[in-house]
């Protein structure tokens, strides 16, 4: 498989792609649409930072592509929804940025506070510039953060830690979890007002556009600071402008920026009351290194398992409910195959996950069984779109969690049918994945091996000239499972060493007594 690298991915992210077996490609960004969307066509994967900006014209060709990495927090420069209907991946690394990012805001408040680069400038350009740079000490001010998230509390500890007072507002948080802070909550109105210093920490998303406009400055207090080293897009750079110029607030400190690199005539490149850096935020050696390895093996884990740890358009999950979802995974994949060929048309599918469930996260499972089972219809099926496709094609999914593991630790009963009949089939792990009944016959067969399914008269002899014609034609017989069904007839699973031709099949279903002989 194979990986583009764009915008400086660290190296060490890319060492873990090659001891993996990917082909890895470097590039610097690629700005121009079409030449992104043409380079996409051969690429399994793709490694971003801020620069490339990956839309929904680069993806329209992008047959082959299974995930994009965006080695850092924000995926705003990702087309999310436009990845999510191509069945697209989308993954993020939030963790090893943190404490670039927090520390970088931290320094720009200090930068502010004491007006570090007017004074550094003036000094290099052969001045005292001591008058007129007269700061104000942090100790006892009052610092708003917006955003409790990682980044944000970081930087709410750190403030609390140099002796301000720090409150905060987060858009995304229930009013459930606000009462369980370690810092006070405020709305956002009240924030603006209490504050001596406003930091945001949220991503850019249609609801946080321009979060802080001009409205909002005006509600801030007079001679405040604001700093916004989160994404561009959060504050309204025309209204800020106003507002310095009219003297409401005092300063202000940018990281980020509406339009990435910042224009070259910028009017907020002559404000003297801004502070201005190039998105630096996790610009660490540290940070990048940690994004880098981060990104690299959550992605190496999903093109090689369908783990979906750090993926955005996935339900999320933590380390210890990927431990136990990872061994079904497989199974789930065969059963959808299973299921798939059972009743290729299905309209209706009921998952059962009985017996010990209680630690089991089923949402990547169910969706990763409804991909396998669609997979084969025309269109691209993974579980990032999984369930909207099967709605768009009329299939009707449910689930039920809980119930009688009827002996079994666990046990998973796929019923799977349409207007014109309905199968089942249950399956558990024991010694890797076995199927332990179908359309209620106990059998036990591993799903993912080669697999004669037969449907025979119960009476003695069919078996038998069933194995001498698969020994005649040099097919080894593995395993041998039966069951009657009660009706006069039985079911086997008969695992074999290799695929049984179509010709072959042709052959074998003469023998008397065989009523249906398919391989699975």
């Amino acid at each position: 498989m194979k990986i583009l690298a764009c915008d400086g991915i660290h190296a060490d992210g890319l060492t873990l792609f090659k001891e993996a077996g990917f082909e890895v490609e470097i590039s610097d960004p690629i700005k121009d649409v079409a030449v992104l969307a043409e380079k996409l066509k051969d690429f399994d994967g793709i490694m971003v930072r801020s620069a490339t900006l990956i839309t929904a014209e680069a993806l329209k060709d992008a047959k082959n592509l299974k995930v994009i990495g965006r080695a850092g927090a924000g995926v705003d420069t990702i087309d999310v929804e436009a990845a999510t209907a191509r069945g697209i991946a989308v993954m993020n690394a939030p963790d090893g940025n943190t404490l670039a990012a927090a520390e970088h805001a931290v320094s720009l408040l200090f930068a502010l506070a004491r007006h570090i680069p007017r004074a550094d400038a003036g000094m290099k350009a052969g001045e005292w510039p001591k008058n007129g740079l007269t700061g104000f000490e942090l100790e006892g001010k009052r610092l708003g953060v917006i955003g409790l998230g990682r980044i944000g509390a970081t930087v709410a500890r750190k403030a609390v830690g140099i002796g301000m007072e720090v409150a905060a507002f987060d858009p995304f948080l229930p009013a459930s979890a606000a009462g369980r802070m370690s810092v006070p909550m405020k709305s956002l109105d009240e924030l603006l007002a209490w504050a001596d210093i406003i930091t945001l920490h949220i991503p850019r998303t249609k609801e946080t556009t321009n979060i802080i406009g001009e409205a909002q400055m005006r509600k801030m207090r007079k001679g405040a600071y604001l700093i916004n080293a989160a994404r561009g897009g959060l504050v309204d750079e025309d209204a800020l402008l106003k507002v310095l110029d009219e003297g409401h607030l005092a300063g202000a400190a940018l990281d980020t920026f509406v339009t990435e690199p910042l224009q070259k005539e910028s009017p907020l490149r002559a404000n003297a009351k801004l502070i201005l850096t190039p998105h630096l935020g996790a610009s660490t050696s540290e940070a990048q290194q940690a994004v880098s390895t981060i990104l690299a093996r959550q992605m190496i884990e999903f093109m090689k398992t369908g783990a979906v740890a750090g993926c955005v358009n996935l339900p999320p999950l933590s380390a210890e409910a990927a431990k136990e979802v990872g061994p079904w995974m497989p199974l789930m994949t065969e059963l959808g195959k299973l299921a798939n060929r059972l009743v290729p048309a299905a309209s209706k599918l009921h998952i059962t996950y009985a017996g010990r469930t209680e630690a089991l996260d089923t949402r990547p499972l169910s969706r990763l069984l409804v991909a396998a089972m669609l997979g084969s219809a025309s269109g691209r099926v993974t579980p990032v779109n999984a369930l909207t496709e099967a709605s768009a094609r009329g299939l009707l999914v449910s689930e039920t969690l809980g119930g009688d593991g009827d002996g079994f630790d666990r046990l998973l009963k796929i019923e799977v049918g349409n207007e014109k009949s309905t199968r089942s089939i249950e399956a558990t792990l024991h010694r890797g994945p076995r199927v332990v009944r179908l359309d209620g016959v106990e059998l036990d067969f591993d799903p993912s091996a080669h697999v004669l399914l037969m449907k025979n008269e119960d009476r003695p002899g069919v078996i038998g000239l069933l194995g001498s014609n698969l020994g005649a034609a040099g097919i080894n017989i593995i395993n041998f499972s039966l069951g009657a069904t009660g009706d006069g007839h039985a079911l086997a699973a008969i695992t074999v060493d290799r695929e049984v031709q179509q010709t072959q099949l042709a052959g074998l279903r003469t023998i008397p007594g065989i009523v249906s002989l398919e391989m699975f």
